[in-house]
């Protein structure tokens, strides 16, 4: 037997002990407590999502010596830092599971490509969180909070995010929890406790506060006539014909459109508590206009956005908020929320196929999945009803269907299409080696596909060709939707299984930037009242 697998938390403990302050390690000696605490093959948990980094502990594990410690089997929602792969290049880490690695998505594939990096499983995020309980628990884990006391209890402020599973499923199965904090406080100082100190082995105060990134955030101006054109085309095709009440929004401009059109495009539409009142998403700020119109009941978020704290704080109607007055977010939650809690998820790809499968994953780049599988299926154990779910299911049953849209323009920026025969992913997952395609919703699961063309039924399919047919019309004059018979358009219209802007009752003419509730950064810095705080890069005023 290994001796990680013989070494147990108190003997870890013991080799780190003449570090420590009690629970309290200093800044400066956190790479000798690591090369102290952690053994040759650990499974080693590095909170490092798509928002909050622990990187403080991410540099500090990058610069052990790969003598004392190497072969470790990282367990990560997202491989975002550079430091990250380094681990690889080091050949301190030599295994990583994980859900995302967007920013790094080319590094990845050469390392797995050149043997550097051995792939576990590439996951969801549930789907990793839930082996992290079960058969991916970690021997030490390295998690960030905003503040610490010296009883290792902590404070994770509107960013709470995956801190809760990492911790718990380390502390639980005899592992040791290493927290960076931004601030170390004297006990009870503390203004609310996310994660109790008796889960926690060390706190070290890190050399400067936790990386965190604007993820959702998208500037009003970017968004150009195009994208709301299909926000119209979405809201009339798909919102407004299924009463849509619960939904995910995923990252993007097509799905800022859409938040920007609800105060005055939804509001002329009459759909004001008929659409869009409660939902699984992040503090988006261009979803401020239509909270501070009254369209939004409740929000879940998955974690916090950069700036929106004071304005998520005065809004305790919509957000859950702590007797501290801040925000209490929660991805494995969140997720849980938008798997079976949401009647819709719709969101953007960068690939459609000729059977309707969608990836983000392009020739040369592997970046995993982060929650779109999740949210953007059906989940088969769903039990209660509402129009939406009913509307899109099996009437001979009674049995309803989560709607998932997929919503593209035809052609991207650079006139590449986003149709075509085979995802690049196909490919991908070949040269990687991976024993499955890294497909990142499959065509079965799809009900709708939006794009400038209009809506694609494909719920309505009966069978595997008529849904090709309506992907092939949605694709426009991509080659590959050129190539469609074109003979079968006017049936698939009458049998509902397409539906054109003119269909819908919407006019390209009426696609304007005028439309849209804020026009830009400070449009939203008003609408808050003043409380959003955009990023320094986004303020030109």
């Amino acid at each position: 037997m290994s001796i990680t697998m013989t070494l147990g938390k108190k003997a870890r403990l013991a080799r780190v002990e003449p570090l420590l302050e009690g629970k309290v390690l200093p800044t400066e000696q956190t790479v000798q407590a690591l090369e102290a605490v952690l053994l040759p093959g650990d499974r080693v948990a590095l909170e490092g999502n798509n928002q909050k980094q622990a990187d403080f502990l991410s540099r500090c594990l990058a610069q052990v010596d790969p003598s004392v410690v190497h072969n470790l089997h990282m367990v990560m929602s997202c491989i975002t830092r550079p430091e990250h792969l380094d681990l690889f290049e080091a050949s301190i880490a030599a295994t990583a599971d994980f859900a995302y690695c967007g920013p790094q998505s080319l590094r990845v594939a050469q390392l797995i490509a050149d043997g550097v990096l051995k792939v576990g499983a590439i996951h969801t995020y549930l789907e990793l969180y839930a082996r992290m309980y079960l058969d991916l628990f970690p021997q030490v884990a390295l998690i960030a909070a905003d503040q610490g006391d010296t009883h290792g209890n902590l404070y994770t402020g509107p960013n709470t995010e995956d801190t809760p599973v990492v911790s718990e499923t380390t502390a639980f199965r005899g592992g040791v929890v290493i927290a960076q904090v931004n601030e170390l406080v004297e006990p009870a100082s503390l203004p609310r406790v996310d994660i109790p100190g008796d889960w926690v082995d060390v706190v070290v105060t890190a050399d400067r506060p936790y990386q965190l990134e604007a993820l959702f955030t998208r500037d009003p101006r970017q968004i150009n006539e195009v994208q709301i054109f299909m926000a119209m085309i979405a809201i009339r095709g798909v919102y407004e014909r299924h009463e849509v009440t619960s939904l995910n929004h995923g990252i993007g401009y097509d799905t800022a459109a859409i938040e920007l059109l609800l105060p005055t495009y939804g509001e002329s539409l009459g759909l004001r508590g008929k659409i869009c009142r409660d939902w699984a998403l992040n503090p988006h700020p261009t979803l401020i206009p239509a909270i501070e119109s009254g369209w939004v009941r409740s929000v879940m978020p998955f974690g916090n956005e950069v700036g929106m704290g004071a304005y998520v704080s005065s809004r305790p109607d919509i957000f859950p908020i702590g007797p501290d007055g801040t925000l209490r977010s929660n991805r494995m939650a969140a997720q849980a929320a938008g798997l079976y809690a949401t009647d819709m998820f719709i969101g953007s790809t960068l690939q459609i196929d000729a059977d309707g499968n969608s990836s983000t994953v392009t020739a040369g780049r592997v970046s995993g999945f982060g929650g779109a599988p999740n949210l953007g299926h059906d989940p088969r154990g769903r039990r209660h009803s509402t129009p939406a779910w009913l509307g899109t299911g099996a009437m001979s049953t009674g049995r309803g269907r989560k709607l998932v849209v997929q919503t593209v323009q035809t052609y991207g920026a650079k006139g590449t299409p986003h149709f075509v025969e085979s995802l690049d992913a196909v490919q991908a997952g070949k040269d990687a080696g991976l024993p499955v395609p890294p497909v990142m919703i499959y065509g079965d699961d799809i009900t709708h596909v939006v794009t400038e063309e209009g809506v694609a039924y494909l719920y309505k399919a009966r069978d595997l060709e008529e849904r090709r047919q309506a992907v092939a019309w949605a694709a426009g004059a991509t080659p590959f939707g050129l190539a469609r018979d074109r003979s079968k358009d006017d049936m698939m219209r009458r049998d509902g299984l397409i539906a054109s802007p003119e269909d819908l009752g919407v006019r390209r003419t009426d696609a304007r930037r005028s439309l849209l509730a804020a026009r830009s950064i400070a449009d939203l810095v008003e609408w808050s009242g003043g409380l959003y705080d955009p990023p320094s890069r986004l303020r030109d005023w």
